[in-house]
């Protein structure tokens, strides 16, 4: 067993939080497109909170925007990952960035459902 593993769970819970943080920061400071959503949040977040009928409106209505965030960064380091492995092409390297790309469209066309029902359902 590693060091770490001896902690147990309340003191890991310290340093996992720092990692996330850590990476968090990195994803705002180095990926453009989750700074936009990032931006999308903030300015979604208030209009779900007016339009919302009741607490889990309002869950479905940020799952959207949260599954873009969450799809963007798994993405993001799927991306470094494989730019870290090196820069040539290759066929699987291409393929994984691709599904990732693909992952991002499929959360960001969840978020047009929930959305696009909600604003189809105001008017």
């Amino acid at each position: 067993m590693t060091e770490k593993n001896n902690l147990g769970h309340f003191a890991r819970f310290g340093p996992a939080t720092r990692n996330s943080i850590l990476g968090l920061k990195a994803a705002y400071k180095h990926e453009i497109a989750f700074r936009q959503e990032v931006f999308l949040l903030i300015i979604l977040l208030p209009i779900a909170c007016y339009i919302a009928n009741g607490f889990v409106e309002f869950c479905l209505l940020m799952s959207g925007i949260f599954g873009i965030l969450i799809t963007e960064l798994l993405n993001s380091g799927i991306e470094a990952a494989i730019d870290r492995i090196g820069l040539e092409r290759h066929e699987l390297s291409g393929r994984a960035k691709d599904l990732g790309s693909a992952a991002v469209f499929v959360a960001i066309c969840y978020f047009v459902l929930v959305w696009g029902y909600k604003i189809y359902t105001l008017f």
